[in-house]
């Protein structure tokens, strides 16, 4: 080994890269959940008498992504969430409410914050000097508006009464600055404003329809100060907001059937449940999950058929979801790991992330659609109500539409980076999303280590990690075992580490580790015919944790944004359409195909994988690494109708006498029309 050192040295290959050589092999367990019964010494988590975190999260910061994550950010910070304030309306410093003392001002309610919450993470993860100089801009300006009685920002009143909800936004934006780097003017800020909130009484407070649907929000932040301060008031006030909040504990109900609001407050009764200890709270977070997907969700993709409002009898697949909710659903999934421990959130975010999130935008994230469903076969500015919910443009790719979707998606790739590892009770690390990315964090005795993921996971197997350390040092460190991955491998330094995991159970590898260890996770993926009963028995195709639709090609029409925007859009005066335009997209080809499956129907499809490396932005049909071939009948009768969207799905087994073709399904979320549930033609 002596002299091998500097053989290698002149090969361009550094020593510290070898893998340390080990005696021992790390002890290994298999666990559902992480322990809580000590509490991690190096991060802030719940603090008594709040039910312990099962999942602490790091500072923001502490996880840089790589590969197509980091690629995905940055098109988001060239692309639209970037040069919005340059754009919209209601991002003007101008007049702007949130920049007055008095509260008030002709822009002041949820659409700043909403931007906020997403290009101020951005700014902090891709640490961009104009991008914080901006967020910086915004937030002490809303520091600043903060006036004697504790309350901050616009005015808003509604019948009377005071509109807190895009309060509850800004809270969060003031959060993620502090998780970035402690202020403490903003727990001072939190404290007077919650103070405040306390004195109102129960019938002046949380009564409008948007805050009286996402009192949860207020509710995490809440609990978000008291683990900062431990100030007890705020136990009381938590109580206060979670019985003025819409009932999202019925049996078989919700408060409303709008779909951010579900993607966003189903998770208030397991929020409250951190306080209440009442399992009945937590599983009613569960209930309202399953709920709304047994009614509107027999589809792939992680969401549900909601338009804007789900409604009885439209539960077929092209109904679709406003980019606001995949958004919400995700920092959901996020917030639920922490508090259960349950690996089945994870699974959730991934296939929210991957299969239906991207598709929600060009490839250059310079513009948006606001409604993306997982058969969509016309993106178009064509008003196809009662087909769906909305009245208008809702399906068109547009930048300058609407108030709601175009300021707030911004947060879903970057919290979802935010969120890939986290710390662990027993001051260990839990790498819980698979993504190339480095995190440094303080582990075991509260040295820092820093571990890279080397991976492009979710389109391929493997993830191998790097860990870099001073000094060698013990602590725990857990790999998430996805749902749909039953026979995972270890391998640590090259060497096979015996484990037997099931899917949806953490490994746990507990070692002194040294600078340059290797441990190399290998998930094999699998083909996976999902059958919808419910949905006409049609199906849906997996690899992994991607779900396959068809490749259709695409006619791209550009279009004048400020003519095809959404009625309830505005945009400044000189914000210029030639440069962000909007687009209407259309199919040069046939898209109406049922499967031809084999009575072992995984057996009915090829998997190619292209040669070389992953794209760095791998979500169009053209650069998807992975694609499947199968053979398929076009169904004459299942077309276009009446109201312009892809007709409703045939009863499956569905009779064709048309030719058999070979046709190739790529991944859901590089297209941006798609067919993702497929009828099944009769053998």
């Amino acid at each position: 080994m002596k002299n091998l050192i500097p053989l290698l040295a002149l090969a361009g290959v550094a020593a510290t890269q070898l893998p340390p050589v080990r005696s021992s092999s790390p002890n290994v367990t298999v666990v559902d959940r992480p322990a809580v019964s000590s509490r991690n010494a190096h991060y802030v988590s719940n603090q008594a008498p709040l039910k312990p975190d099962y999942f602490i999260k790091l500072p923001i910061g502490s996880i840089r992504p790589n590969g197509w994550l980091l690629e995905n950010l940055n098109r988001q910070a060239n692309g639209l969430a970037g040069h919005l304030g340059q754009i919209s309306i209601w991002l003007t410093k101008k007049n702007n409410a949130w920049l007055n003392k008095d509260g008030k001002g002709e822009y002041g309610w949820e659409e700043l914050p909403y931007w906020l919450k997403g290009y101020g993470d951005m700014a902090y993860v891709l640490n961009r000097p104009d991008m914080l100089a901006e967020t910086n801009i915004w937030l002490e300006g809303t520091m600043n508006s903060q006036r004697d009685n504790g309350d901050f920002g616009p005015i808003v009143m509604r019948n009377g009464k005071r509109d807190l909800w895009a309060q509850m936004l800004m809270l969060f934006c003031l959060q993620s600055r502090y998780e970035h780097k402690p202020d403490p003017r903003i727990l001072t800020l939190m404290s007077r404003y919650f103070t405040w909130q306390n004195s109102l009484p129960d019938d002046q407070f949380l009564e409008d329809y948007w805050e009286n649907s996402r009192g949860g929000d207020n509710l995490y932040s809440a609990y978000w100060l008291y683990n900062r301060t431990k100030a007890p008031f705020l136990l009381e006030l938590a109580q206060k907001i979670h019985r003025n909040t819409a009932n999202w504990r019925q049996a078989n109900n919700l408060p409303n059937w709008h779909n951010v609001n579900i993607a966003q407050c189903f998770r208030e009764p397991a929020t409250y449940y951190l306080q209440s200890g009442d399992q009945s709270d937590l599983m009613a977070t569960y209930h309202n999950f399953e709920l709304v997907r047994q009614r509107y969700g027999q589809v792939p993709g992680g969401m549900w058929g909601g338009d804007e409002n789900s409604r009885p009898g439209y539960t077929d697949p092209r109904q679709a979801v406003e980019t606001c909710g995949m958004v919400e659903q995700m920092a959901s999934d996020e917030l639920l790991l922490r508090f259960t421990g349950d690996p089945f959130w994870a699974d959730n975010c991934e296939d929210v992330a991957f299969n239906t999130l991207p598709a929600a935008f060009m490839p250059d994230y310079r513009s948006l659609r606001y409604l993306t469903a997982p058969n969509m076969v016309r993106s178009d500015a064509a008003n196809h109500h009662p087909g769906i919910d909305n009245q208008g443009p809702f399906l068109m790719m547009n930048p300058f539409s609407s108030r709601c979707c175009q300021h707030n998606h911004a947060n879903g790739w970057v919290y979802y980076a935010e969120n890939l590892y986290m710390a662990t009770p027993d001051n260990g690390l839990a790498v819980v999303l698979y993504n190339a990315s480095e995190v440094t964090a303080k582990v075991g005795n509260g040295s820092a280590v820093t571990l890279k993921q080397e991976t492009s996971y979710p389109f391929e197997e493997q993830v191998r990690l790097t860990v870099q350390a001073a000094r060698p040092t013990a602590f725990p460190l857990y790999l998430r075992v996805p749902a749909w991955c039953s026979n995972p491998t270890v391998r640590v330094n090259g060497r096979a580490v015996p484990v037997t995991a099931k899917a949806g159970q953490y490994i746990v590898l507990t070692d002194t580790w040294q600078s340059g260890d290797k441990i190399t996770l290998d998930l094999p993926m699998r083909l996976r015919v999902r059958t919808w009963d419910a949905n006409k028995n049609s199906v849906s195709v997996n690899h992994g944790p991607l779900t396959y639709s068809l490749k259709i090609d695409q006619e791209v029409r550009p279009e004048d944004s400020r003519k095809t925007a959404i009625g309830d859009s505005k945009w400044q005066p000189d914000a210029d359409q030639s440069k962000w335009p909007s687009y209407e997209i259309f199919p040069r080809s046939a898209w109406n195909y049922g499967l031809v499956l084999a009575p072992q129907p995984e057996r009915s499809f090829t998997v190619t994988r292209k040669k070389g490396p992953v794209a760095p932005f791998p979500f169009t049909p053209e650069t998807a690494p992975v694609t499947l071939t199968v053979k398929a009948r076009k169904i004459p009768g299942w077309a276009i109708d009446q109201y312009g969207l892809c007709g409703v799905l045939p009863q499956s087994p569905v009779v064709s006498r048309e030719p058999v073709e070979t046709v190739t399904l790529v991944p859901m979320g590089a297209t941006r029309l798609r067919i993702a549930s497929f009828p099944v033609v009769q053998p």
